[in-house]
């Protein structure tokens, strides 16, 4: 696997739409991102024409190779996820992208093009976005904030502890009401992370990401790369907003099982799920039997076809708050004697 170069202060920076154009329904939010990437991160954002516009797949992916294919620009945002980037996959050109690795950060409908560039050994980050990240509410959160610097700036051989934090929410407030990007969203005590399976150290390339992605890529099966390359890395796995129940994430990665698939890793890490939605609030016990039902779902699975990996559960790794960008590709230990996750950016 390539590591990208990494950014250097007073970079271009791309910010694409490769799934929705979610800039051209919520400008503000997306603005107060551009300008905490100028202030916070001393980065200069470039925009194309479907940043914030709704567009074709084929017009996504003509941006997405005029960003990567371009010299001076030193990383690529998405500015927030979707739900049909599979369909953008087809119009990009695997050689021309080989040919200029740059850094890439996203993640929920973004995990289609990791698995594109993993495929193409090219290391990506999984996370971050002007919509969410860089455009919370109050301020960035600390750790989100430095997680994405070790992303941008990292040499690609730093290794970094990813924090295990002490707070974190999930609550969804409208991005039409300016007071949402005036102040911080709720958070609430987090519990510790679950460590089970075996106690030994693993250390792997990381692939994975949105479980329903994730999904999506197998049902399609023109980017899984022969399952031999699998083997010993390290599984990512996190739920999205759609708030999947329990007997869809257990079937996922059953099939992952008996494709001969689930098996190959050596270590599975799992993010916080999403609890709640807008458009689907629950209270304090229907989220607590969301978590606890999607957990014996993983660990049913995970028993039966991967018994020998240590599973980790609960990590800030997806659509949660605060949120921990993590290398795609990039090299990750897990220790469960020390019980520590270490990666390098």
């Amino acid at each position: 696997m390539q590591t990208p170069p990494p950014c250097q202060p007073g970079d271009r920076v791309a910010l694409l739409s490769p799934s929705w154009a979610g800039p051209a329904v919520f400008p503000a939010v997306h603005e107060l991102g551009v300008r905490r990437l100028r202030e916070v991160f001393g980065l200069e954002p470039v925009e194309y024409p479907t940043t914030r516009r709704h567009s074709t797949p084929a017009e996504r992916a003509a941006d997405v190779m005029a960003a990567f294919t371009d010299p001076t620009i030193s990383a690529v945002i998405a500015t927030i996820g979707g739900d049909d980037q599979l369909k953008v996959l087809p119009h990009l050109d695997r050689d021309a992208l080989a040919a200029h690795p740059t850094r890439f950060l996203g993640y929920s409908d973004n995990t289609n093009l990791h698995h594109l560039l993993w495929g193409l050994g090219i290391v990506s980050y999984h996370g971050g976005s002007t919509m969410v990240q860089l455009g919370r509410g109050g301020r960035m959160h600390p750790a989100t904030e430095a997680s994405m610097r070790h992303a941008l700036f990292g040499t690609g051989t730093d290794a970094v502890e990813v924090p295990q934090l002490q707070e974190w929410g999930d609550s969804e407030r409208p991005w039409d009401d300016p007071a949402t990007l005036e102040t911080e969203p709720a958070l609430e005590p987090a519990d510790p992370w679950e460590w089970h399976g075996p106690a030994t150290e693993v250390t792997g390339r990381s692939w994975g990401g949105c479980l329903e992605i994730v999904d999506w890529q197998l049902r399609a099966s023109r980017w899984v790369r022969p399952l031999e390359e699998y083997d010993g890395c390290v599984l990512l796995l996190e739920t999205s907003e759609e708030l999947p129940d329990a007997d869809y994430v257990y079937r996922v990665l059953m099939a992952m099982g008996e494709r001969g698939m689930l098996g190959r890793f050596g270590a599975v890490l799992v993010g916080k799920p999403k609890t709640r939605s807008l458009t689907e609030p629950r209270t304090d016990e229907q989220r607590r039997t969301y978590v606890e039902q999607q957990r014996e779902a993983i660990l049913r699975a995970t028993t039966e076809y991967a018994a020998h990996a240590p599973v980790v559960l609960g990590l800030d790794l997806g659509h949660t708050d605060p949120h921990v960008i993590v290398p795609h590709g990039g090299l990750v230990t897990v220790d469960p004697v020390n019980r520590t996750v270490t990666a390098q950016y």
